[in-house]
């Protein structure tokens, strides 16, 4: 399993990297904003970095999480915070939302276009009229990739170097983590992705019912540009009928 016992006990970095404040208050502020006075649903909602600082703001927050080890993890912070255990493509949580969402590139995790139109779908019908599905992913990095050539440096760091190997043919991405000290010894961690762009998600949202709200290359609302390297896009479904 990917996100094993392991991997649980390692993902926490408080005051960090993705736990680090300059990336979790605009994301925070963000999300906020888009639930209004409603509840949110985050999908593979991990140890809670998103969802335990949301739900502080004042909104309420239930998440869904495939990986037992994850949600063990979660709960050691918050016992009561509500998690259903199951697939984002697929499980039904019960309540009505206003806000969907997926962040640090998750829908990448599914493996198959099929699994990731399925994912809009999910998403789709958790949400009440009017309710928006947003989404945190990184744009592929192909243009980086000479011909030839089937990998990319990511990120090249003291102590961590990221190595993303790529299979074009099947639109996949297999991340390396090389995480080492001093030593002559290195540790490798693997995550297998689906990569998806900009145009291919937004073609999945119009086959689950949504419309393109808004596309910016951050959670602070940096335009987005060719050179971007992610984004967060917001998606709608449609108001309801007054007729």
């Amino acid at each position: 399993m990917l996100w094993d016992a392991e991997t649980a006990a390692e993902y926490d970095t408080p005051g960090e990297g993705m736990f680090s404040p300059e990336v979790l208050d605009p994301t925070i502020d963000r999300l906020a904003a888009l639930a209004g006075a409603g509840a949110a649903l985050e999908f593979a909602v991990g140890t809670g970095r998103v969802a335990l600082p949301l739900s502080a703001r004042g909104v309420p927050v239930t998440g869904l999480e495939l990986s037992e080890p994850m949600i063990d993890r979660l709960h050691t912070k918050d016992p009561a915070f509500p998690v259903v255990v199951g697939d984002m493509a697929t499980t039904p949580v019960p309540g009505e939302f206003t806000l969907v969402y997926l962040v640090f590139n998750t829908i990448s995790n599914l493996l198959t276009q099929a699994e990731q139109v399925e994912c809009f779908r999910n998403a789709a019908r958790h949400l009440t009229p009017g309710g928006r599905f947003v989404i945190e992913l990184w744009v592929p990095e192909l243009r980086a990739l000479p011909p030839g050539r089937t990998a990319t440096v990511g990120v090249n760091e003291p102590g961590y170097i990221l190595l993303d190997t790529y299979d074009v043919l099947n639109q996949h991405v297999v991340s390396h983590h090389f995480r080492f000290d001093d030593t002559r010894q290195a540790r490798l961690g693997r995550s297998p992705h689906r990569y998806i762009w900009p145009s291919e998600l937004d073609l999945m949202a119009q086959l689950a019912g949504f419309t393109l709200e808004s596309r910016h290359a951050d959670w602070s609302g940096t335009p987005f540009t060719a050179d971007s390297p992610s984004h967060v896009s917001t998606y709608r479904l449609p108001q309801a009928s007054s007729s």
